[in-house]
């Protein structure tokens, strides 16, 4: 069983037991969240498509960790008129476990 869920305007195809790293998500070590924006869901027989998303269905994870992401460095360079500017990046990322889908 497996389903594609949609969390900080990006899609991610779960199933039960997968570890998968979202943005910023609000909740604390330890705590259960529930991802109500289920696109796709199949349960090995069937495949059920939401228009937008699946009545009634919803993936339960488990918050492993709240941490920020690797330095992503953006710098921006004009040649000939001694333009350089270099700026660095860290986001804020939230680790899940998923524990079940629901439908």
């Amino acid at each position: 069983m497996y389903a594609v869920v949609r969390t900080g305007g990006k899609q991610y195809r779960v199933a039960p037991g997968d570890w998968l790293e979202v943005e910023k998500l609000v909740g604390n070590v330890g705590e259960q969240i529930a991802l109500d924006d289920v696109l796709l869901v199949h349960n090995g027989e069937q495949i059920v498509v939401g228009q937008p998303v699946v009545q009634g269905a919803k993936v339960t994870a488990t918050v492993q960790a709240q941490h920020k992401g690797k330095k992503v460095i953006v710098f921006k360079y004009r040649p000939k008129q001694r333009y350089r500017v270099k700026n660095g990046h860290r986001q804020y990322l939230t680790r899940l476990r998923i524990d079940a889908i629901e439908m």
